[in-house]
C-alpha cells in the first residue's frame, strides 16, 4: 500500500492538499525535490502559504519534528530558500 503524505511525520491533511495542488502527489516526490524546492513549489501555487510548511517538509524528510527544525535550521533552510527562489525568478 502506497503510503500517503499525511502519514508523513509533521505533514497533515491540509499540507497533502497544498502540496497535491501544486503537483507534487507523493511522497517520494517530496524527498525527490527536497523540502526547499517542494515549498517552492507550493509558494507559487499557494502565496498564504507559511515558512511553517518548509519546516514541517524537512521534518518530514529529515525524520524530526518541525519545532526542531525551526529552533535548529531555520538560517541554513532560509539561505537555502533564497537561492533557490533567486533562480526561479
Amino acid at each position: 500500500m502506497r503510503q500517503k503524505i499525511s502519514d508523513l511525520a509533521n505533514l497533515g491533511p491540509q499540507s497533502q492538499a497544498m502540496l497535491e495542488a501544486a503537483g507534487i502527489c507523493s511522497v517520494q516526490a517530496i524527498y525527490d525535490l527536497g523540502s526547499v524546492r517542494a515549498y517552492l513549489q507550493v509558494k507559487q501555487m499557494n502565496p498564504h502559504a507559511s515558512l511553517n510548511l518548509l519546516y514541517a517538509l524537512e521534518g518530514a524528510v529529515s525524520g524530526q519534528p518541525w519545532q526542531t527544525v525551526a529552533r535548529l535550521h531555520k538560517t541554513s533552510l532560509l539561505l537555502a530558500l533564497e537561492s533557490m527562489a533567486k533562480q526561479y525568478k
